[in-house]
Formats: structure tokens, sequence, C-alpha cells
């Protein structure tokens, strides 16, 4: 499900006052940040990562990584945070519609 860039312009307003709630260390993405990241998509649907310890590339690639295995879609990276966003239908209260 790819973002229009109106829908991409919509989820950076909402993310710009987010905290990172997860955080990549020296020991890259294991298993154990990758089911808290999921954890964290189901809850919230929009989250900030920081890609700490890592070069330009590396961050590409963790990012790229991440939308794979989880399914999410990567709506922005800056300096060392990025924001993923994946809808969750079975949500109740507070969806993030795009």
């Amino acid at each position: 499900m790819p973002l229009t860039a109106a829908q991409n312009r919509s989820l950076k307003k909402l993310a710009h006052d987010l905290k990172p709630v997860v955080i990549i260390g020296q020991h890259g993405l294991s298993e154990n940040v990758l089911k808290e990241i999921d954890t964290t998509l189901n809850t919230h649907e929009l989250i900030k990562v920081k890609l700490a310890g890592a070069d330009k590339e590396d961050r590409k690639a963790l990012s790229g990584e991440i939308v794979a295995r989880l399914s999410a879609e990567l709506v922005q990276i800056i300096g060392r945070v990025a924001i993923f966003y994946r809808p969750n239908p079975k949500k109740k209260k507070n969806r993030i519609v795009v």
C-alpha cells in the first residue's frame, strides 16, 4: 500500500510532535527490537524510531528491513530518526486514517 504524496504530508504533520519510542543501538536490528517495533506499530500506528550508531547507508538499510519484515510504510527519514506507519484495522479508538 504505497502512500500518496498527500498522505505522506499528512503523516509527517502528525508525527512532528512524536518522540522516538524505539531506539536501535549498536547491536542493530535484533528479533526483540523487531517485536517491540511491531507491538508499538499495532498500538500507535505511527511511530518514530531512532537509528543510533549507524551511518546514512546503514540507516537506509535498517529502514528498508523494517518495512519489508513488518509490512510497514516508511514515511520519512530525518537524520537518525525514521517515521513508520502501519494501519491497524482492529484498533477501535484513535485510529489514524489517511
